[in-house]
């Protein structure tokens, strides 16, 4: 069974968002996500300062399978990433919830934290797919 944080928000497309708690939130995509497509081999992030609405195709993983495009979870403001992704996309393979984290938003309201799934619900969610 993949791991599943309770402390972090998930989508059904397997990206989970952490609340910073101060008006900005971490991304990422999870250790399910991760497994599935092996080994990464190329990130492509979003640009500082973009703005993304929820469910928008913000980065793109590469893997020695698959490229998978990566979505915007909640809506906001692109204000970090993590640049040690290009020369270590593995990050992502190693530690999907912390290392690996991907970019990090100014939400533009707390609403879209709580219409994402919580980790009982990606945990079913999961099951279902199975």
């Amino acid at each position: 069974m993949s791991n599943v944080p309770t402390d972090l928000r998930y989508t059904k497309s397997h990206e989970w968002i952490r609340d910073d708690g101060d008006g900005t939130a971490t991304v990422g995509i999870t250790d399910h996500a991760q497994d599935a497509l092996g080994d990464l081999v190329f990130v492509e992030l979003p640009a500082i300062g973009q703005r993304l609405g929820v469910n928008d195709a913000c980065a793109v993983v590469e893997s020695v399978k698959a490229a998978s495009d990566i979505y915007a979870p909640v809506a906001g403001e692109v204000i970090a990433v993590n640049g040690s992704l290009e020369s270590q996309p593995e990050l992502i393979n190693s530690d999907a919830y912390g290392e690996g984290w991907m970019f990090q938003l100014r939400l533009d309201t707390d609403a879209d934290l709580q219409a994402l799934l919580d980790a009982d619900g990606y945990t079913q969610a999961l099951a279902e797919q199975d």
